[in-house]
């Protein structure tokens, strides 16, 4: 589903991405831990080329994110051309992003009709779908900030599966929520995964990512330090820099 080849980014002399090759599988969950600063979120925004690459190349479903080959020379394509591409790609932020001024059925209904071309009937029922995926049947007419961070953030992943993505992308989508807030949106992924959603996380949640991952990728000063089966890595890490981490967290 996911090919990064040798994934570098700097943001002027800071060099934040160091060459990340990382595969990921249809179906597969994927979760991306590491310190701030390790370049994870950076990584992730490059998926959908919300970051520009400074060098390599990422491939979801064997296409090209963001660019055109020719000559063997990268292209970056035009915006309406990214769009396109962007609608395969789920993507949930920390901050919920979502707008402020409509309901919940128009922050979930207005892409799938403005991009996808979709009936106001179908977007609408596929919301209401939706919205009982993520437990919040009945909230069609409430506005962002009616709600919950928790429930904001469950009206965001619905907003995102309204475009029926293939990859879903979670940049600590609990960070910003209270504690006792967090478990009502991992719930929804917990759900997700289980239906075979591919997804791609940054998270510091360790129970969930040793719960529900395939796999658990460390990264370090925007490196990949270790990578392998989700409960093998947490418990029984092998790099010092895994270990270090790891203890901090517990």
């Amino acid at each position: 589903m996911v090919e990064a080849i040798g994934v570098r980014k700097s943001f002027g002399l800071l060099e934040v991405l160091k060459g990340i090759n990382l595969t990921i599988h249809r179906g597969e969950v994927v979760c991306l831990l590491g310190p701030s600063g390790s370049g994870k979120s950076t990584f992730l925004r490059c998926v959908n080329h919300l970051e520009r690459m400074s060098a390599g190349r990422i491939a979801v479903e064997g296409k090209l994110i963001g660019y055109h080959e020719r000559n063997g020379r990268l292209h970056e394509m035009n915006s309406r051309e990214l769009a396109s591409q962007r609608r395969d790609i789920g993507m949930v932020f920390q901050r919920f992003n979502l707008f402020a001024h409509q309901d919940v059925l128009t922050n979930i209904t207005q892409a799938p009709m403005l991009i996808r071309g979709e009936t106001r009937e179908t977007a609408v029922a596929r919301a209401r779908d939706l919205l009982r995926l993520v437990e919040l049947e009945g909230r069609e007419g409430a506005y962002p900030l009616q709600l919950s961070g928790g429930q904001q953030q469950r009206v965001a992943i619905a907003r995102a599966l309204a475009m029926r993505p293939k990859l879903m992308l979670f940049d600590e989508p609990t960070s910003a929520l209270d504690p006792e807030l967090v478990g009502e949106v991992l719930a929804v992924m917990r759900k997700l995964a289980s239906e075979g959603m591919t997804m791609l996380v940054v998270t510091h949640e360790l129970a969930f990512a040793r719960e529900v991952a395939d796999r658990v990728i460390f990264m370090d000063q925007g490196v990949v330090v270790e990578e392998g089966p989700a409960r093998e890595v947490i418990d029984t890490p092998k790099h010092e820099r895994t270990k270090a981490f790891l203890r901090r967290m517990h």
